[in-house]
C-alpha cells in the first residue's frame, strides 16, 4: 500500500489532518464562509490553529454561523455573555472584532456586490500556485497579503494583519500552499 504523503503541519492531529485533508487551499466562494474563515483566522491570533479548529463549532453557535447581519447587532450585554463563554477563545479585543468586521463585511458586499469578489480581487480570480518543497519554504506574508491586509484595515476590519491574512488566503485556496509531494497538492490545483 502507497504512503500517503501530507504538509507536515496536518500530521500531528486528527482534526488538523482532517482540515488538511477536506478544506484547507480548496477554492471558497461563499461569502458566509469566507467571513467565518477571517474571522476565524483572527481568533487564531497568538494560538495554535489546533486550538481554534477545536472550538470552531462553539464559534458557529456564538455567532449565529457566521451571519454577519445577526452579529451587526450584537449589544454590550452579548459580548459580556461570550467573554464567559469556554467554548470560544475569550479575549475581548477579538470577540468585539467580530462585530466590527461583520460591519465592513457588509459594506464591502454592498460596495462589490459580494465580498467573493473583493477578495478575489486580490488574486485576479485564480489561486497562485505555489512549488513548495517544505513547509520551510511557505512565506508568512507577501505584497498580496501586504496590500489585502493594509486594505482591510482601511476599510475597518481588525485581527487583520499581513500574516492572519496570508493565512486566510492559504485557508480559502487564493494560494495553493501544499508541498508539492503532498497528495493535496494535485487535487486543489
Amino acid at each position: 500500500m502507497k504512503k500517503i504523503i501530507r504538509c507536515s503541519w496536518s500530521t500531528h492531529k486528527q482534526i488538523d489532518q482532517d482540515y488538511h485533508d477536506t478544506e484547507w487551499g480548496v477554492p471558497v466562494h461563499d461569502d458566509r464562509l469566507l467571513f467565518e474563515f477571517i474571522c476565524l483566522e483572527g481568533a487564531q491570533a497568538g494560538l495554535s490553529w489546533t486550538t481554534i479548529l477545536a472550538k470552531r463549532e462553539n464559534y458557529r453557535k456564538a455567532f449565529y454561523n457566521f451571519d454577519a447581519k445577526k452579529i451587526i447587532r450584537y449589544v454590550p450585554g452579548k459580548i459580556e455573555k461570550l467573554l464567559q463563554d469556554p467554548g470560544i477563545v475569550r479575549n475581548k479585543l477579538k470577540v468585539n472584532s467580530v462585530v466590527t468586521n461583520a460591519h465592513a463585511f457588509l459594506a464591502i458586499q454592498e460596495e462589490f456586490g459580494s465580498f467573493d469578489k473583493y477578495v478575489w480581487g486580490f488574486v485576479n480570480g485564480k489561486p497562485i500556485i505555489n512549488k513548495c518543497k517544505t513547509m520551510a519554504d511557505v512565506p508568512v506574508s507577501t505584497e498580496i497579503s501586504n496590500a489585502f491586509s493594509k486594505d482591510l484595515k482601511k476599510r475597518g476590519f481588525k485581527f487583520i494583519g499581513t500574516t492572519i491574512c496570508y493565512a486566510f488566503m492559504q485557508a480559502v485556496g487564493m494560494v495553493n500552499d501544499h508541498t508539492v509531494d503532498c497528495f493535496r497538492y494535485k487535487e486543489v490545483k
